[in-house]
């Protein structure tokens, strides 16, 4: 598995925090599994339907 470090201005990691607490919930790995989600939608293709 991958590791990646990342720096994000204060507050879009504000939103993403409350987002991924909406979503998934204040679980442990909550955080992971929304930025993976979020990436994963970013660089698969959008295909013509």
């Amino acid at each position: 598995m991958g590791r990646i470090n990342v720096e994000l201005s204060d507050e879009l990691e504000k939103k993403l925090r409350f987002k991924t607490i909406e979503k998934f919930g204040g679980k442990k790995g909550a955080l992971s599994r929304a930025l993976e989600e979020a990436v994963k939608k970013w660089v698969t293709p959008e295909q013509d339907q």
